[in-house]
């Protein structure tokens, strides 16, 4: 069964379809758009040796012809090097404007091949076909692209519409494990921003999840997606309601940043971290219950995520240095660095009005768990 959702934007706007065998049936779902039965196809090794000789069955079966260019997988990817890469290469391509750019991987390549289309040719039209469930659920919805910069992440970028999502939940059982689970922290985060009843039905539902039970791994995308398809259809460029989706992320962001954006800590991961985190500085301000925060860790325990800084390998630096790195995060505005706080479960809201040193407190002792001098 195919579940379809839309991104309501007016004549931008698009569809969102959810279920199995959406890759081998890639050529029948993209085709209407088609100007010509021609795509050009950015991936990742990884993904390219698991599923490309899939996509290019799926494309052909309705006589598409598609070329492709798989780059090095990880976050390093996303950087001017690999962009311009891509770039030169859908030029060498001779891609034009009426032509369709399908971005095939996780979320380091749909943002990476979103910019590129946004760019190319001052915009040509891209599909997300996303293979990892952080990317189903969160990075190929809503249209930003960008790549990292050594100042920060995604910190060069564009809002770009793709014309199409294709989340093919089959291909999630060639993840591994930690990567499963690393998607699992942004899912969890729908429910901890303004789905208290989503997050109780991951309570009981997130172990079969992870076991590969399909039916509710369509479900929990499903929903991720809706809400994040309402957030956006409100409020597209983040000038509002759209922020919320940053819950965890000024943390996380930092984080990442940190740890010099490699496997010490995948992005989902310091989502998770990164909500935990909210959810203790919001308690000590006294803006939810303090059985809110052990909650939200006990659930992630449950998973066996990470959910503190005590478990991120290797040194960090002090609460006043991964402040310094937060101070780079898009949502300063003015010098003002804007978190996404909450009141309880299910009921985050944005604001500029964090006290400083109640964060410093909360990761000076985060970084005291550590059993670990931070340098």
């Amino acid at each position: 069964m195919i579940e379809t959702l839309r991104v309501e934007l007016g004549d931008r706007a698009y569809d969102i379809r959810i279920g199995e065998g959406l890759v081998a049936r890639a050529g029948a779902e993209i085709a209407p758009l088609l100007a010509r039965p021609r795509v050009a196809v950015l991936t990742d090794e990884t993904v390219a040796e698991l599923h490309l000789d899939s996509l290019r069955a799926g494309l052909a079966d309705t006589g598409i012809d598609m070329v492709s260019l798989a780059l090095p997988p990880g976050e390093g990817t996303k950087s001017w090097p690999h962009f311009t890469r891509a770039v030169e290469w859908l030029l060498d391509q001779k891609i034009e404007r009426r032509d369709i750019v399908v971005a095939f991987g996780g979320g380091v390549i749909g943002d990476l091949a979103g910019f590129a289309a946004a760019v190319l040719r001052r915009g040509v039209r891209f599909v997300q076909i996303p293979t990892s469930l952080l990317a189903q659920v969160d990075s190929s919805v809503g249209g930003k692209t960008g790549i990292n910069a050594p100042q920060g992440k995604n910190l060069i970028g564009a809002f770009h519409q793709p014309s199409l999502v294709l989340a093919d939940v089959g291909v999630l059982g060639t993840l591994t494990p930690r990567d499963f689970l690393a998607g699992y922290g942004e899912v969890v985060k729908y429910g901890l921003l303004g789905d208290a009843e989503f997050f109780e039905w991951l309570e009981r539902n997130g172990p079969a999840l992870a076991a590969g039970d399909v039916p509710k791994r369509v479900e929990a995308v499903r929903r991720s997606c809706q809400m994040k398809a309402d957030i956006v259809a409100r409020d597209e460029t983040e000038q509002g309601d759209r922020a919320l989706l940053n819950l965890g992320h000024t943390f996380c962001h930092a984080l990442e940043a940190a740890t010099g954006y490699s496997d010490r800590l995948l992005h989902g991961e310091g989502v998770a971290i990164g909500c935990a985190l909210a959810f203790e500085v919001s308690a000590r301000l006294g803006l939810c219950s303090q059985e809110s925060p052990s909650r939200v860790r006990e659930h992630l325990k449950t998973m066996g995520m990470k959910t503190d800084l005590a478990d991120i390998e290797g040194n960090l630096p002090d609460a006043d240095g991964l402040i310094d790195l937060m101070g780079q995060d898009k949502k300063v505005v003015d010098g003002r660095l804007t978190f996404i706080m909450a009141r309880a479960i299910g009921e985050a809201f944005v604001t500029d009005k964090v006290e400083g040193a109640v964060v410093k407190d909360v990761l000076t002792d985060a970084l005291l768990r550590r059993g670990v001098d931070p340098v």
